[in-house]
Order: structure tokens, then C-alpha cells, then sequence
């Protein structure tokens, strides 16, 4: 009742906002012409119906070029069906912006194809496409995403926003961000997002009161993914019925945890290999993804009251994943972390997982800094197994990056539990393709 009654509300505040009226992008001088930037019509047309009170900015069928587009307040980007908005391939069409909100993703400019900062009643909708040919965009560095490769979509510190039934295809990195950002619904999109580095198909940063519902998403790096990068909790996010592969982690909480995550549900997901395996950047290198689900707090932040239920998962390295480290990067310059994290309450049950790999599952804090009060309940997984006898790892690995895979080939085909109170395992069934000597659980520093 609690999901439906925020899904009409959400939609209830879109559908008020808007007004009958129409801005055809062509009649603001756009061209179905991909030789042509028409960056300054679209513009136009946003920015005249965001000052006549909103309404729907078209783009009808066709192709269009442009460069970096700003989403004003109570407008509607509705693309009909037939339509592309193709990014443009030089960096220059773009507009760096730079947003008042601190965060570890915005200490300077970024650009982006479309972008929004402190607008209020905004959506994107229609059966149309926007693609933004990411791969013309090369890495240069470890952490050039959004500098000088364009992130797709990215709304900063926005209300009521609607996203409906496009398809996105192709960004210089993260496809979709949605920073601080409060009463957001993406329901009905497919995102396909792997020709480049850092290909996320979804990331809500910090964000309140979410709604994401029917996404099919094919992403090279993490798919369904929760951050936190800057003191603002990830808080009070519904995500079900969607459909989704990644070379890396389908369904992440992290790994950017300054604030962490609170009230977070997520359930009836399947998640599946990618039926086009030709490119690979990041990822196991079998290309049947690191893990299935991956709950980690490692920059100070908390997560509790963590909900997943109901994943069916084929083709995952190490299906389940929870990790308390201390990486303890700060979100700003100047503003260290002097804390552990904590990791209270989750609960994970009727999960499903066939194919895994060899490495096993884990859940892990650090010495004198347990994860707490964790449930898995009616689990399953089938694992391809074959392992001799591995040894506990003697390195706790407090600062490392955190990954499923960060320590390779656990010592339990089921469980590797380390510094860890309180976890509840309940009619959990792994069986191996190929006969392995590992015992199902290992336990150490656990009550």
C-alpha cells in the first residue's frame, strides 16, 4: 500500500505541474539532422516552457544532434516514438556546470547531455531515445568520468521527478545520477550502457523517497546501484520488477559511503548475463559478473533496515556480498573520516542463484567493528565449485576497494563469516557442479 500510494503521489504532482500546451523542438529551429547541433533550438524550447508555466518540450520523430541541454522546472522532455536525441561526439558541444552541492562528485565542473540543478516537477517521458555515442569519449585518467567523458542524465539537489518508458543508450560513464534529489520515480525505461568505462545503468546518490519500478538494464559496470557521496543517507527507496546485467555488480549498495543507506527495499529482480558479451571494460573477467547483490559500507557511513527479496540470479561470480571496511575517503577536501561504519539490519531471502563461480559468498566487518543482525532466509545457490581446502586470508584488507572478489577464492563454497554478530542463516541449500572440499561455512571472530 505504501509503494502504490507514493507511486500516485509522485504522479499525482507530475500530471498537476504540467500544462496541455506543446513546444515542438523543430519549430524552434531543430533539425532532423544529425550533421547539425541543434543544441540552441531545444534549448529555446525548454527555457520559453518552463517561463510560460510548463508543459511538454516534443521531440517528434527523427534525429537529432545537440550538445549539453538544461532541464528547467515544470517541464516535461517527452521524446514520441521514432525519436533519437543523439549526443554530440565532440567535447566541446558540451557545457561544463558546476553545482553548489558538495560532494565527492562535484568539487568541480562536469558535463553532462542532460542536465538539472534545484528544479522542481521535471520529467523525461515517450517511447523515443536518447543516445549519447559515449564511446568517441576516451579515458584519460582513473577518475575523468563526468570531466571530460558526459555522463547522460544527472539531476542535482531536484523535487518530483519522472522518469517514463524512454530507452537511454550509450553515455561517456554513469548513465543516470541522481544526486540529493527528493520524490523521484523512474518506472517502464531500458537502459543499455556498455561502451565505455565506469557504465553504470543506475545510480541515486543521496537521494529520498524513490520509486524505480520495470527497468530493463544491460550495463558493463554496476547495474542497480546506491551511493552515497555526501553525508546524505540513500533513504526510503523502492526498487522491484526489473530485469538487469553486469559485467560487475547488478544490485550495489556503495561503494561511496559517507552517508550510507536507510530503508532501502528492493525485490522481484532477476538478474542475467548480457546477450552481447563483444565488449568488456570492467568486471569478471568470465564475463558472468562479480556478484549477484552487494551491501558495503567502507567511508564512515551506516546501513540499516535493508530489505532484498525475491532475486533470481543466473551467471554471478560471488552472489552475496557484505562488506564493512574502512576506506575512509572523505567526501570533500578538507573533511577527513574518523569513523567506522556500521552495518545493522539486513534481511535477504528467496534468493535464487544458478551458475555462480567458484569464490563463495561473504560477510565481513573489521576487528572491534562487527556487521550486526543480518537474516538469509530460503537461499539457494549452485556454484560451479571444484576447490581444494583454501585458507582463511590473513589480511584483513581494511582499506582496500571493496569487491566481492578482493580476496579470491574464499574458504567456504557457502559462507565466509569474519568479525561478524548476530547472523541468521535459515533453510540455506549450496550445491557444487564439481565436487569441492570446502566446507559450507566458515566462521571466524563470530557470535
Amino acid at each position: 500500500m505504501k509503494r502504490l500510494a507514493l507511486t500516485f503521489f509522485l504522479t499525482g504532482l507530475l500530471s498537476a505541474a504540467a500544462s496541455d500546451r506543446d513546444y515542438d523542438i523543430v519549430d524552434f529551429g531543430a533539425k532532423n539532422d544529425t550533421t547539425v547541433l541543434s543544441t540552441a533550438a531545444i534549448q529555446r524550447a525548454i527555457d520559453q516552457c518552463s517561463a510560460a508555466g510548463g508543459g511538454r518540450v516534443v521531440v517528434p520523430a527523427g534525429m537529432y544532434k545537440t550538445g549539453t541541454l538544461v532541464l528547467r522546472s515544470h517541464v516535461d522532455l517527452h521524446l514520441e516514438t521514432g525519436a533519437t536525441l543523439f549526443g554530440s561526439t565532440r567535447l566541446a558541444d558540451y557545457r561544463p556546470m558546476k553545482t553548489d552541492y558538495v560532494s565527492l562528485r562535484t568539487w568541480g565542473e562536469t558535463v553532462q547531455l542532460i542536465f538539472a540543478d534545484r528544479v522542481q516537477h521535471v520529467s523525461i517521458s515517450g517511447h523515443g531515445t536518447i543516445d549519447g555515442r559515449g564511446a568517441a569519449f576516451k579515458k584519460l585518467s582513473w577518475n575523468d568520468e563526468g570531466i571530460t567523458r558526459p555522463h547522460l542524465l544527472r539531476f542535482v539537489q531536484s523535487q518530483d521527478i519522472s522518469i517514463a518508458d524512454v530507452t537511454l543508450r550509450n553515455s561517456g560513464c554513469w548513465m543516470q545520477h541522481y544526486l540529493a534529489c527528493d520524490r523521484l520515480h523512474i518506472r517502464g525505461i531500458k537502459v543499455f550502457n556498455r561502451n565505455n568505462y565506469n557504465n553504470d545503468a543506475l545510480d541515486l546518490d543521496g537521494c529520498h523517497d524513490v520509486v524505480v519500478s520495470d527497468m530493463l538494464a544491460d550495463s558493463d559496470d554496476d547495474a542497480i546501484t546506491l551511493k552515497s557521496t555526501s553525508p546524505r543517507l540513500c533513504e526510503n527507496v523502492v526498487i522491484h520488477d526489473c530485469i538487469v546485467s553486469s559485467h560487475c555488480n547488478a544490485i550495489k549498495l556503495g561503494t561511496e559511503t559517507n552517508g550510507g543507506f536507510r530503508n532501502i527495499n528492493i525485490s522481484n529482480c532477476v538478474v542475467r548475463p548480457s546477450e552481447d558479451q563483444t565488449t568488456q571494460f570492467f568486471g569478471d573477467p568470465s564475463k558472468r559478473g562479480t556478484s549477484a547483490i552487494s551491501l558495503e559500507i567502507v567511508d564512515g557511513g551506516i546501513l540499516e533496515n535493508v530489505h532484498v527479496s525475491n532475486i533470481v540470479a543466473e551467471g554471478t561470480e560471488s552472489p552475496i556480498f557484505i562488506r564493512l571496511g574502512n576506506r575512509a575517503r572523505g567526501y570533500a577536501q578538507g573533511v577527513p573520516v574518523t569513523k567506522v561504519g556500521t552495518i545493522k539490519g539486513v534481511h535477504l531471502s528467496h534468493i535464487t542463484v544458478n551458475g555462480a563461480g567458484s569464490t563463495g559468498c561473504s560477510i565481513t566487518g573489521l576487528p572491534g567493528h562487527p556487521v550486526e543482525n543480518v537474516w538469509l532466509t530460503d537461499i539457494t545457490i549452485r556454484q560451479q565449485g571444484g576447490s581444494k581446502e583454501v585458507a582463511v586470508p590473513d589480511d584483513e584488507k581494511e582499506k582496500d576497494y571493496p569487491e566481492a572478489t578482493m580476496w579470491g577464492v574464499l574458504p567456504a563454497k557457502g559462507f565466509f563469516v569474519r568479525h561478524a554478530r548476530n547472523i541468521n542463516f535459515r533453510n540455506i541449500i549450496v550445491t557444487t557442479d564439481q565436487p569441492d572440499a570446502r566446507p559450507e561455512y566458515v566462521r571466524v571472530d563470530v557470535e
